[in-house]
This record gives C-alpha cells, structure tokens and sequence, in this order.
C-alpha cells in the first residue's frame, strides 16, 4: 500500500545511509543549487516517483524535517517546513530527465544544514534509487572593521566594531609598525548574534601609555579566507607630560620644543650677520688704502711749489 502523508514515508526512510556527499557554499542572500541527480542517463515517469528533500533537526536525536516533496499524483512539489515555503522548489521537467536538485532563493544562516536527497520508485515496490547529501556551508561578509580610540585614561583603549557577518570569526590586534600580533590577553572581543542571524563583534584593545601607537584590527572569516583589516592607522602621540617624565631624545633640560625652534632660529640670523660683517671688513680696507695713496703725490706737489 503507497504511504498518503510524507510523515508515513519518513517511517521508512530512517536509518538509511548516504550513498553520495558534497559540500556546497553560499552567500547570505544568495540562490543556490543543491545537486541530485541521478548517475545515468534515463527518462522517468513522475506517477511512478516519490522525492524527498529533507534535514536533520539538530538536537532532536533521529527526527528529520522535510524540506519539500514530491509524490505521485501531485501536480506540484509541496513543503512541510514553512521555513522553506516559497523559498525551496523542485523542477517538474528536470526530474523527468533524472535531476531532482533542489533550488533555494534568499539563502539565510538558518539554512547552514546537511540537505538529504531521496528518491523512491514505485514500480520497484519503493526502491530507493538515489540518495545524496549536500552540506550547505553558509557565508556573509562582515563590515570593514572600525578602530575608534584611544582614550584618555592611564591606559590607552581602542575600540574595534564590526557588523552583518557570518559565521563566527576570529579576532586579532596587530602591531602596525611591524605586523606583529598583539598577544590575545590585551584585547577582549564580544561577538553577538543579530536580528538577521549574523555576527556583530565589539572588540575593545588595552595597553600601557606609551607616547607613539599604531595598531590595527583584524577579522577573520575563514569560510571566505578573508582577512579585514581596519583601512585608518590609528597613531597617538604622547602628551606634553609624558614626554618630559620619559623624553625619547635623552635630554634633560624639559624645554619645550617651539622655544627651541625659536632658539635655533636667533641663532642662524646672528651667525648669518656675524658673516656678512666679516666679508665687509675684508673687502673694503684694500680700497680706502688705495685712494689714500694717491692723494698723498698731490699734498706734496702743493707744498713744493
């Protein structure tokens, strides 16, 4: 006698093994296609047909949830979870020709799940046929992370906020003057799920006071072997105060540096007018000599006559 409900089916479908396995991936958002074909090339009767698209439902040991089906008789393929409903479908034409792949639009992180496929034939007293199990891995891309910061407390705190990702991802603070990895004990990283079902992370980076910084943030997907880094070098120089208490030149005269600009600047101008005195005192004496040297002929020819 043929099953009338797909929950009677099911009955016969547990423990089965999968007889065939690939993993697909997709983006949030996105259309796919999970494959179910069938290995050779053969026409079939959709009256002598029952397809199954189901889930295993975590946490529920055995119990499995059907995506959507077909069964003899059915002009139209029909769901059971109203997860899937308008969102998964089957081709009438394609399984004529041996292809029972499920199509699913506006792909979500619900739907990261091992998808199995099964085909019976009734002229072969329900003979599975074919069974496939698709993995769906599910990806979405998080924001460029956000360094804000650092504040204004004994120690210095950056910020780094990223958004809308997916699955969870890794978090590092580098060393942007080198690319070193700080050490995973300064920063603590918050990662939360949103309304979307994506991944929102907050991480917050501590370190001593020191008067130069330049760090960035880094999130890891690594479903999408993707590394973001935060796009604006965060640099700090330190305060007036800090650079006297631990002067990086060694000097210990506490000056600030426009008056030693100003210093430096009299300087030069004294030295340049010091030189410029120099080259006058050596260039004019020759020439008053000289004139002196002539008018002393005529002195002498006056007195004579």
């Amino acid at each position: 006698m043929r099953p009338r409900s797909p929950g009677l089916l099911l009955l016969l479908l547990w423990g089965l093994q999968a007889e065939s396995q690939e993993e697909v991936r997709a983006m949030v958002g996105s259309d796919v296609r999970l494959r179910c074909i069938y290995p050779k090339e053969n026409s079939f009767d959709l009256n002598d047909l029952y397809v199954y698209w189901q889930i295993s439902m975590a946490g529920k040991g055995n119990a499995d949830s059907v995506v959507t089906y077909y069964l003899s008789g059915n002009r139209s393929a029909d769901h059971s979870d109203n997860h899937y409903k308008d969102r998964a479908q089957l081709s009438l034409d394609s399984m004529k020709r041996g292809d029972f792949s499920l199509h699913l639009r506006n792909i979500t992180p619900q739907d990261e799940q091992k998808f199995i496929c099964l085909v019976f034939q009734i002229s072969l007293q329900l003979k599975k046929i074919l069974e496939v199990t698709v993995t769906l891995h599910v990806a979405a891309n998080y924001s460029m992370p956000v360094v804000s910061g650092p504040s204004q407390d004994e120690e210095l705190t950056f910020t780094c906020t990223s958004t809308n990702g997916y699955p969870r991802p890794n978090v590092y603070w580098i060393n942007k003057t080198d690319n070193s990895v700080l050490d995973d004990a300064l920063h603590n990283s918050t990662v939360s799920l949103n309304a979307r079902g994506l991944y929102d992370v907050v991480s917050v980076l501590r370190i001593g006071r020191t008067p130069h910084v330049n760090v960035g943030c880094c999130i890891e997907n690594v479903l999408l072997h993707q590394n973001l880094t935060s796009g604006q070098t965060e640099t700090f120089t330190g305060t007036k105060d800090s650079i006297t208490e631990d002067p990086i030149d060694g000097s210990h005269g506490g000056e600030p540096r426009p008056v030693l600009s100003v210093l430096v600047v009299l300087a030069v101008i004294v030295a340049l007018a010091l030189a410029i005195g120099w080259l006058c005192r050596s260039r004019c004496p020759p020439r008053s000599y000289t004139g002196a040297q002539v008018a002393r002929p005529e002195l002498a020819l006056t007195e004579h006559v």
